[in-house]
């Protein structure tokens, strides 16, 4: 088999090399002469992968699986069943592997990693833990670990997690995570200076100086110091709920200055200017050239409760709401949209989904609850998912017509109840004080903390969430019953 050997070295070699076709003709030359090679069809496996063809890759493993059952072509083939998700022939193999390779920490993370895949979160965590007692210096056993822990209300499991992540790898992606699995628990005191780590932190002071190259630096960054004298630009970073959110914070912060310049985005412009009360002098939503920018420290938004070193309690800054609706908008409003009797329901199911699909509920769900008799239900969708206004027979849509959030905060006015998706419609109506009961997905934002029994940042709201992933009839069944309970008493 001498020949044999020297066709796989040379194949080999030019496997190193990066020549994929040529390698591949010596590894299929080998398997002529002993189409019982095992090495060679697992070395023709990674060779496949490498080249993008999974399904030969699995074919070739398999074969070799067949011949030897050795661990590292399991690895093979864990990898090409990942490369194309299909994680239930992982699960597929998972007796086996434990029977023949219980001490294999690389098949044991990728079975945790394919039940987590599949939303099988307790299996994973079983599996990271298995993982974690033979290698107990992986990251990403323990950062995928503490992700898990999170989504199944094991908090405190979830912070200490995270904090090894933090001693394994020193960066600020790993510091942010721990930063929001901190402030869960509402240990806000340690949460936020972590959460100073934050990619939209840096993105947002990144953009800003490349607006204001002269003026935004990081000696004048505001971190809390006596600014009684000063101007203080915040500009914002993230999306609208996290703006609205955290403009609660405004106010306190116009306190320790003389005056504050505000950077929003042009839809919540016209709302904080009919907002005095939030303390903004001046708000900027478009280009002004640096020479008529005129302050002396900058903030992004997200940082005011830690520059401000709010503590406890202090950081619900205002839960019975900081934000309210014009009267003018709200009698047009009123006359346009409200003049009947019955109980007017405002719904949303759909918001952003760059980053998150979770959070989007199937707009029929609604269904039940709009045929209630004595009710008005009224559509707030808009953009994105609007189109499913469609479904739901019998219901005004009003989300065609709103512009910007002063509009949709004169109309949130005139409602009796919001029930909506975890988007920025349910942040403007408890920043308003307007009774909101909002569904969450399975996996809750930090900001919703580890018990849903009291909504900590605003009074008004009320909070459901999935019993199990994606279930979105089991917290509905709980909807209704509620809705149906809350109107009779009416």
């Amino acid at each position: 088999m001498t020949e044999v050997a020297e066709i796989v070295n040379v194949g080999f070699s030019l496997h190193q090399q990066g020549n994929l076709d040529d390698a591949e003709n010596a590894y299929i030359e080998a398997l002529k002469l002993d189409d019982k090679n095992a090495e060679v069809y697992n070395l023709i496996g990674v060779l496949k992968l490498q080249k993008g063809e999974v399904e030969s890759a699995v074919e070739y493993v398999e074969k070799a699986l067949q011949i030897s059952p050795e661990a590292y072509f399991y690895e093979t083939l864990f990898q090409a069943y990942i490369r194309s998700e299909n994680y239930s022939k992982i699960i597929a193999k998972e007796a086996v592997v434990m029977k023949l390779f219980p001490e294999n920490f690389s098949l044991i993370f990728n079975i945790a990693l394919a039940y987590k895949n599949l939303k099988q979160n307790k299996k994973a965590m079983l599996y990271y833990e298995k993982a974690l007692k033979i290698n107990p210096s992986s990251y990403q056993a323990w950062f995928n670990l503490a992700h898990l822990y999170s989504i199944e209300g094991e908090y405190s499991n979830a912070v200490s997690a995270f904090k090894i992540c933090t001693k394994l790898r020193k960066d600020d992606e790993t510091e942010y995570f721990y930063s929001l699995a901190l402030m869960q628990t509402k240990d806000y005191k340690n949460g936020l200076k972590h959460f100073e780590k934050r990619i939209s932190k840096k993105t947002a002071i990144e953009s800003q100086s490349k607006t204001y190259p002269g003026k935004i630096r990081n000696d004048n960054l505001w971190h809390g110091e006596n600014i009684k004298d000063k101007t203080l630009l915040v500009y914002y970073e993230a999306g609208f709920g996290d703006v609205i959110m955290f403009s609660r914070y405004l106010p306190l912060a116009a306190k320790k200055c003389k005056k504050i310049i505000l950077m929003c985005q042009k839809p919540l412009t016209q709302l904080f200017i009919e907002n005095p009360q939030l303390g903004v002098s001046e708000i900027i939503d478009t280009f002004v050239p640096e020479k008529e920018v005129l302050f002396d420290y900058h903030i992004p938004l997200l940082s005011l409760p830690y520059a401000l070193g709010l503590k406890e309690d202090d950081i619900f800054a205002y839960p019975d709401g900081y934000i309210r609706a014009t009267q003018d908008k709200f009698e047009d409003a009123k006359k346009k949209y409200f003049e009947n009797d019955n109980l007017k329901i405002g719904i949303k199911w759909k918001g952003n989904t760059y980053f998150d699909t979770d959070r989007v509920i199937p707009a029929e769900m609604f269904l039940p609850l709009i045929q209630t008799e004595n009710t008005k239900f009224y559509s707030l969708q808009t953009f994105e998912g609007a189109e499913d206004v469609n479904k739901l027979q019998g219901i005004i849509d009003i989300g065609k017509d709103l512009i910007d959030f002063s509009q949709t905060a004169a109309v949130i006015a005139n409602m009796d109840l919001i029930i909506c998706n975890d988007t920025s419609l349910a942040h403007l109506a408890g920043a308003m004080g307007v009774p909101c009961w909002i569904i969450l997905p399975y996996e809750v934002n930090w900001r919703w903390h580890n018990s849903l029994e009291k909504c900590d940042w605003y009074n008004s709201v009320k909070l459901y969430r999935q019993k199990s992933q994606g279930d979105w009839q089991g917290v509905f069944d709980e909807v209704e019953k509620d809705f149906i309970q809350a109107i009779t008493k009416v």
